[in-house]
C-alpha cells in the first residue's frame, strides 16, 4: 500500500477492508480542497469593479462582445447616482448620447407612456421639463427625468437580458492586488474571494482600484499655472451659489475670541489660482413628495446640533428667503432635490478624507451628510429662527415611501462628485475642453465645468464666505480622448478607468456626468474586449478597430460638421 500523500485515486491497490475508510476519507479531503479553492478564486476574460452606471454599462457591453464578463458591486444598488436620486439628468445635449446609454433612457421613455406607471398623478399633469429640452423627448423618444426605483429596475433589467455574472462585495483595502510585472493578475475582496481577469474595469466613484493597483493618482484642485488652465484652484470672489452678504463669522457675533462658526476657515489659504488638496461638496440627491399617503414624515435627527445651522439662520436674517434646496420635479410628484446656494444641502468642508478612507471612515462620513441634510430639511419646517411663512414652503415635504424601502426611503448613494482622478500623460484640461476635437475620440461631454464649493471662509472685509463654486460655460459638445481613461502602461497594462479618468479639477467639473459616465462604460467595455481577443494591452488597442466596433454599436464620437 502507498502513502497516502503518493495515493492515486484512478490506480487499483490491493488493500484490506479496514483500510478502504481511510482512503476515502482522504479522496474527500482532495476533493473538498479542491473545491474550496475553486470557490474562493475564479477567472474572467473582464472584471469590471463598481456598480455605477458606468461599471454596468461596461459589462454589458464586455459581455456582447463574447468575453467572460463578471460585475463585481461594493454597494447592493446597481446604478450609482443615476438609480440613487439624480432623476433630474445632468446631460447637457441629447444628440450625444448614443449606444447602450441612449437604450437606457429610451427604456426609461417607454417605461412612463405605460399608463399604470402614474400611480401619484396623471401624466398629462406632468409638465417638467428636463435639464437639456423636454422631460420626454418624443422625437428622439427618450427621456431624462425619472423615479430611482425606476433607473434601478432597468438596470436590473439591462443586466439580467445580458447574462453578466453579478457578484456582491467590496475591495479588501488592507490587501494587495496581484500583479505580474506591470500587469494585475487577481484582486481580492473583503470575504477572501479572488477574482482574476485578463482585463480590469474600476467604475467606482473613489477609485479604489485605481489607487491599489500602483497607478499615480490626484486629489484636490490643480494651480491654473499647471496646465495653462484659468478656471482651477482657489476661487475667491465669484458669484456663484454663494451666501448673502454680511453673515458674520464668529459664534457670537462681533466677537472673535469667542471663535469661528462650525467649518468656516480663517482664510481662503491661498491666492486665486492656487492649487489644494480641498475637494468640491458632497450631498445627496434627495428623493422628496407632498403625496400625503405616500409620505414619511422628516424626524429631527438623534444627534442634531443647533450650531451646526448658525449659518443657516444667518443667512435668512441677512435676506435670504428661498433656494436652501432644489425642487426639480419628477414623475408621480416627487422630486430631484440638489444643492442650490451656499447654504443648502451640500455639506461643504466635511468631505476631504472621504476619497482615501477606509469603508468605516466613509461609512461615518456618509452618515454625516445624511443627517445634516435630514437636519436641514426639520429646521426649515420646525425651528423657530425660520419664519412661519418659509416653514410652510417646506412642511408638506417627506420621504417617499416608495423609495429605498430597503434603507429608510433615503438613498444609499452619496453624490461623491469627485475623488481620486488619474494621472497620466493625456489629463484633459479645459485646454482641451475648448478645443473640442481629438484624434481617439470614444465619447462626447456637453456640460459646463461645473465644480462645487469647497469651503467657507472668512473674507477680507470680516464676513463668512463660500468658495470654490464654479461654472464655467462651454463652446458647445467636446470628444473625450481614449487616453485618458489609462493609466500609463509602466503603472498597469490591463486597467481601464471611465469614472476617476486623468482630468484636471475644473475639466472633471464637465465630464463628471452620468450620462457621459455610461458612454465612457460603454466604450471601456469596449475597449476591454478588443484587449482580450487581440492580446494586448488596453494601451495599445487598435484605435481604427475600437473607432470601428463603437460606431457599429451606435456610439457618437464625434458631432456632425466637426472634423479632427
Amino acid at each position: 500500500m502507498p502513502c497516502l500523500r503518493d495515493f492515486n485515486p484512478l490506480k487499483i491497490y490491493p488493500m484490506s477492508s479496514r483500510l478502504i475508510p481511510h482512503v476515502l476519507l482522504t479522496m474527500a479531503m482532495f476533493a473538498t480542497a479542491r473545491n474550496s479553492l475553486a470557490q474562493s478564486q475564479a477567472r474572467y476574460d473582464i472584471c469590471v469593479y463598481g456598480g455605477t452606471s458606468a461599471g454596468v454599462i461596461a459589462a454589458v457591453q464586455a459581455k456582447k462582445m463574447g468575453s467572460s464578463v463578471i460585475l463585481v458591486s461594493p454597494t447592493n444598488q446597481l446604478g450609482g447616482l443615476t438609480s440613487g436620486g439624480l432623476g433630474y439628468t445632468d446631460m447637457g445635449n441629447e444628440r450625444t448620447v448614443g449606444g447602450l446609454s441612449r437604450d437606457y433612457f429610451h427604456r426609461v421613455w417607454k417605461h412612463y407612456h405605460l399608463p399604470s406607471s402614474w400611480k401619484f398623478q396623471p401624466r398629462e399633469s406632468f409638465k417638467s421639463s428636463g435639464q437639456s429640452g423636454p422631460a420626454f423627448n418624443e422625437k428622439l423618444e427618450v427621456a431624462t427625468v425619472f423615479e430611482p426605483h425606476v433607473a434601478e429596475q432597468i438596470f436590473d433589467q439591462v443586466l439580467a437580458e445580458s447574462g453578466v455574472e453579478l457578484l456582491h462585495g467590496r475591495l479588501d483595502l488592507s490587501a494587495k492586488v496581484k500583479k505580474s510585472a506591470n500587469a494585475l493578475s487577481a484582486i481580492r475582496l473583503e470575504n477572501g474571494k479572488e477574482i482574476l481577469a485578463s482585463v480590469f474595469i474600476d467604475a467606482t466613484y473613489e477609485g479604489d482600484l485605481m489607487a491599489k493597483s500602483g497607478v499615480t493618482y490626484t486629489i484636490g484642485r490643480e494651480a491654473n499655472q499647471q496646465y495653462g488652465e484659468t478656471a482651477n484652484g482657489i476661487q475667491v470672489g465669484l458669484k456663484g451659489n454663494q451666501l448673502p452678504k454680511g453673515i458674520d463669522p464668529y459664534v457670537r457675533k462681533g466677537e472673535p475670541t469667542s471663535g469661528l462658526l462650525p467649518r468656516v476657515n480663517p482664510s481662503a489659504g491661498g491666492n486665486n489660482g492656487d492649487g489644494d488638496k480641498r475637494i468640491q461638496a458632497y450631498c445627496y440627491r434627495m428623493c422628496l413628495t407632498d403625496v400625503t399617503e405616500n409620505r414619511v414624515a422628516i424626524e429631527k435627527p438623534n444627534n442634531y446640533r443647533e450650531q451646526d445651522y448658525e449659518i443657516l439662520f444667518r443667512a435668512i436674517e441677512a435676506g435670504q428667503k428661498n433656494r436652501f434646496f432644489k425642487f426639480s420635479a419628477l414623475p408621480n410628484r416627487k422630486t430631484d432635490s440638489n444643492n442650490e446656494t451656499g447654504i443648502s444641502t451640500d455639506y461643504i468642508g466635511m468631505n476631504y478624507d472621504y476619497p482615501e478612507a477606509d469603508y468605516a471612515t466613509r461609512s461615518r462620513i456618509e452618515e454625516a451628510h445624511k443627517n445634516w441634510q435630514l437636519g436641514l430639511i426639520w429646521t426649515l419646517q420646525n425651528h423657530p429662527r425660520v419664519p412661519e411663512a418659509m416653514q410652510k414652503i417646506y412642511t408638506p415635504w417627506g420621504l417617499p415611501r416608495d423609495e429605498f424601502t430597503d434603507n429608510g426611503h433615503w438613498s444609499p448613494q452619496l453624490y461623491i462628485r469627485e475623488a481620486r482622478r488619474m494621472v497620466n500623460d493625456h489629463v484633459i484640461t479645459e485646454n482641451h475642453i475648448s478645443k473640442r476635437t481629438t484624434d481617439q475620440s470614444v465619447g462626447m461631454g456637453c456640460y459646463t465645468m461645473d465644480s462645487h464649493n469647497t469651503q467657507y471662509h472668512v473674507t477680507a472685509d470680516g464676513f463668512v464666505a463660500a468658495e470654490g463654486d464654479v461654472q464655467k460655460k462651454i463652446k458647445g459638445p467636446y470628444e473625450i480622448d481614449y487616453r485618458a481613461l489609462t493609466p500609463r502602461e509602466s503603472e498597469c497594462s490591463n486597467l481601464i478607468v471611465p469614472v476617476c479618468l486623468a482630468a484636471s479639477h475644473i475639466a472633471y467639473g464637465s465630464i463628471r456626468m452620468e450620462s457621459v459616465f455610461m458612454i465612457l462604460g460603454q466604450s471601456t467595455g469596449t475597449a476591454a474586449a478588443l484587449a482580450v481577443s487581440d492580446k494586448t494591452s488596453v494601451q495599445q488597442v487598435s484605435y481604427p478597430k475600437l473607432r470601428q466596433r463603437l460606431e457599429q454599436d451606435g456610439q457618437v464620437l464625434k458631432m456632425p460638421g466637426t472634423q479632427n
